[in-house]
């Protein structure tokens, strides 16, 4: 099966977390059984988004590149911020 690059780079990031989760190898397989598993009990739901109308996201007219340029400069830190202290941060 044929995927893109932004999703083999998905399955690859979530492979990693279940592994560092569960500490225990993963197969790629695995990790797509479970997700086709879990939407395949929400089958619905899940064929209705195709059919939704929905407004034009920001992300329209750019390419995967051009997003992942856009996310290149983000990183988890493992720190939480509040909206308090982004409110502090901003206005003080």
């Amino acid at each position: 099966m044929d995927v893109s690059d932004r999703t083999k780079r998905r399955l690859e990031q979530l492979q990693a977390a279940v592994e560092e989760a569960t500490d225990r190898d993963v197969s790629q397989r695995e990790l797509l059984d479970q997700l086709v598993r879990e939407r395949y009990d929400s089958k619905e739901a899940f064929v209705a988004s195709f059919r939704d109308e929905r407004e034009p996201d920001d992300w329209n007219g750019l390419s995967e590149e051009e997003r992942d340029a856009f996310f290149s400069g983000t990183f988890a830190s493992g720190t939480e911020t509040g909206e308090e202290a982004i409110d502090d941060i901003l206005y003080e």
